[in-house]
Formats: C-alpha cells, sequence, structure tokens
C-alpha cells in the first residue's frame, strides 16, 4: 500500500494533522475533543451532538444549517460521541468534495471552514445558555435512546458487564449518559459544560485529502484558535494494573428466549505496549475472527452457542468475549470457553493458523485505510494512546509476531468477570 504520511503542528490551543492524499475526491475535517470520561459529564457531552446539529447564529435551524451544507455541493456534517478507554471524545466532521474537480469553484474550502467554525463557535443560545426549547426536545430523543438499548440485548449484555466489571473504574461510564442525568441538565449547564470543553479539552484538528499543505495549513490556522494554549494528554489511570483478587460471577434474568453469555478479562496490555501486535494476533485466533478458537469450537463443534467471538478494547487493556446461547447450555459453553482459553496460553495452535490470522488482520487494517474516516481514526488511536506507530508500522510489527509472543501475551489474560443475562424461568 502506499505509504500515508502525517503532517502534525502544533497551534493555538489545538494541534493540526494534515494527512494529505490523492486516493480520494473528497475533503475531510475532523476535529475532536477528549478529556477524561467523568459522571459529572458525561451525560451532557453525549446531548452536544444533538443540540449542536439543530442550528447556528446565521443559519438557525436544522433545515438552514442542512441548505446550507447543500449549497456547498453536497457537503456532509456528522457529530458524535465515543469511548476510547477512560477518555470521553466529542468528534465534528464535515466532508466535502474536493474544490480541485469542480469549475471555477475556489472558495469550497474557505466556506466551509466558516460553517464549521460557526456550528463551533456561534451555536444557538438564548439568555445564558442553549435555547432552551431545543434542548428539552433534545433531552427526550437522547433518553429514547438510552432507554432503546434494553431492546438490544448483545448491547444490554455488553453494557451489564462493564458496569458490574468497572464498578469502581470510570470506564464504566456509559458513552450516552444516563436518564436521571438529563432531568437535572439545564439548557445553562448544558451550555457551560460545553464552553468548559471548547477551553480545558484536548483538541485535535484533522484534515485528510488531496490539497497544498502550506496553503491549507494557512486557512485552517486564520479561522481556528481555541483558548486554551495547553494542548496536554490529559492523565488518566487506565493502565493501572488492577489485579483480579475473585472472579465476580452476575447472572440476572429477563423474558428472552436466547441467554447472553458475556466474559470480561484483563489483558494488561494496551496500544502503548510492545507486544501490543501480539495482543491483536491472540484475540485473532481466539476469537476474533471465523477460523477462531471459539467460533469453531463452541459455535461449530459443539453447536452451543448461536454466535461467539471476542474483541479487545485496546486503549483499556480488555478482553470481552461475546456469546448468544441456549440458558441450559451456560455451564459447558462457559467449561469450552475456558479450554479454548488455556489451549492459547499452552500454544495449542499452528504456525498456519496464526500465519492466516496476520493475513486476516492485515486485510483487516487495509479495508480501514480504505475509507477516509477509517484513517483518520487510525491516525487518531496515537493520540489516545499517546504513541506513535503508523498503520504502516504496525502492518509491519503484526508480521513479525512469533508464537512464542502470543503465548507469553495470552498468560498475562486473566478472567475479571462473568455476566449471564437468561430467562426468568431458566435453570441457571
Amino acid at each position: 500500500m502506499s505509504s500515508l504520511k502525517e503532517i502534525k503542528s502544533r497551534q493555538k490551543g489545538y494541534q493540526l494533522h494534515l494527512i494529505p492524499t490523492e486516493k480520494f475526491k473528497t475533503v475531510h475535517f475532523v476535529i475532536k475533543f477528549k478529556t477524561i470520561l467523568q459522571p459529572e459529564t458525561v451525560t451532557a457531552r453525549a446531548l452536544f451532538p444533538y443540540v449542536l446539529r439543530q442550528g447556528t447564529k446565521n443559519y438557525p435551524s436544522e433545515q438552514a444549517l442542512q441548505r446550507k451544507l447543500d449549497e456547498l455541493y453536497g457537503a456532509t456534517l456528522s457529530l458524535d460521541i465515543a469511548k476510547k478507554g477512560d477518555y470521553h471524545v466529542f468528534s465534528i466532521r464535515v466532508a466535502i468534495a474536493n474544490e480541485k474537480f469542480i469549475p471555477n469553484e475556489s472558495t469550497l474550502v474557505d466556506e466551509t471552514l466558516q460553517l464549521l467554525h460557526e456550528v463551533i463557535f456561534q451555536p444557538l443560545t438564548e439568555g445564558s445558555g442553549f435555547k432552551t426549547s431545543i434542548v428539552e426536545r433534545e433531552k427526550q430523543t437522547l433518553q429514547k435512546k438510552i432507554e432503546s438499548i434494553v431492546d438490544h440485548k448483545i448491547q444490554y449484555a455488553n453494557l451489564r458487564l462493564i458496569d458490574e466489571m468497572f464498578a469502581e473504574e470510570n470506564y464504566r461510564l456509559r458513552v450516552h449518559g444516563y436518564v436521571d442525568d438529563l432531568k437535572t441538565l439545564s439548557a445553562e449547564k448544558l451550555y457551560q459544560q460545553y464552553k468548559h470543553m471548547l477551553n480545558e479539552d484536548q483538541i485535535d484538528f484533522y484534515v485528510l485529502g488531496d490539497f497544498n499543505l502550506d496553503k491549507l495549513k494557512e486557512k485552517v490556522i486564520s479561522v481556528f484558535t481555541f483558548e486554551t494554549n495547553n494542548y496536554e494528554p490529559a492523565q488518566t489511570n487506565m493502565n493501572k494494573k488492577h489485579r483480579v483478587a475473585e472472579v465476580k460471577n452476575i447472572v440476572e434474568t429477563e423474558d428472552i428466549q436466547q441467554a447472553k453469555l458475556h466474559i470480561g478479562y484483563r489483558t494488561y496490555c494496551t496500544y502503548s505496549d510492545e507486544l501490543y501486535p501480539a495482543m491483536q494476533v491472540f484475540n485473532g485466533l481466539f476469537g476474533g475472527f471465523p477460523i477462531s478458537k471459539l467460533f469453531m469450537n463452541v459455535r461449530e463443534k459443539h453447536s452451543l452457542a448461536y454466535y461467539a467471538s471476542s474483541q479487545l478494547d485496546s486503549h483499556k487493556g480488555v478482553l470481552f468475549v461475546f456469546s448468544g446461547i441456549d440458558h441450559k447450555n451456560n455451564e459447558k459453553t462457559q467449561e469450552i470457553i475456558n479450554d479454548q482459553m488455556k489451549a492459547m496460553k499452552s500454544g495449542k495452535f499452528s504456525e498456519e493458523s496464526i500465519e492466516e490470522t496476520k493475513k486476516m488482520l492485515i486485510n483487516q487494517i487495509l479495508e480501514t485505510l480504505d475509507h477516509p474516516q477509517g484513517i483518520i481514526e487510525m491516525f487518531y488511536q496515537q493520540v489516545i494512546a499517546n504513541y506513535e506507530r503508523s498503520p504502516n508500522q504496525f502492518i509491519q510489527q503484526i508480521k513479525l509476531v512469533t508464537k512464542e509472543e502470543v503465548i507469553d501475551i495470552s498468560k498475562q489474560v486473566t478472567q475479571d468477570t462473568i455476566y449471564l443475562l437468561t430467562e426468568k424461568s431458566g435453570d441457571q
């Protein structure tokens, strides 16, 4: 694959990341605001995307804002919130056509930057807060989203696993916040939290596309200034070596036909660790792909699960196993999952399976790099971890992973919490 480069520069209150590439006929602007997950702010921050999308000073409704985007040759605006390890990240994205391919059009980038600036710095307000009618309406929208999670049992079971496994850590906090917090969140309080984000968060500004580096940089820094001069990674205890004294076993019941057995493990390995590429190979072998031990043994060989897979949180150092089972198969399924983990720790996997897993991991990365937002997210991984590892370097490191490294890293993996959501009348 062609080498992607990232040109970074420290600007007033933010770091600018320019990623030049001729691969796309679009230009992408992404601003990310990062802070530590906190109970006091998680719900307010989750509401920002809903409120900001409703309009700005000069485009005072969602429809007016959309009309302006349409005028910019169908530009798209998206806002969202994400949890990255112990961090809460608010993202604003705008994608536009590259003006190089539009005859007699030379102001598209300038207009887009001005609009993006307005979305951030001139949202709809009244008095000392956001517009009350908008906040109250969007609180209801967010509340419905939060309440709907219980209807998606896989997602719900994993949230409940995280609630229990990280009961004493901020990682337990849910990315979309809590209904009870919405009840006391006024338009004024929400605006105060928003101003705090603009002034205190670590801010990263990404631009990806085919452009003149010097001109684009000049355009961005002429428009954007944030109040804070501190671009310092927020300190977090996400790498704290939490030791498991005793495995938690949580059983809950609901009127469901398919039980959800979800298990959490501490890996003590995050993105910035030397053996992180080996951890990715481990996960691929264990449960990350259709050729993995969980899929082949739990689902295919023993027919105990409707689905069985594993997933890493690379910034928290945890591994989750997901399985959907008949409630009567709980103990047997746990036994076979444990057997697969023991097999990994004792090296009962072939060199051929390692090479196949490496190919699948690399293909996964290359597929991610086929999308502009995927490229930006891969580079942003380095910001979250405060550790430089380019996509090209990561691919090369995966290629060099040995069986011994996979065994070594698997020996660190420690079961922490078992969560079972099963039917009310079932045998537990």
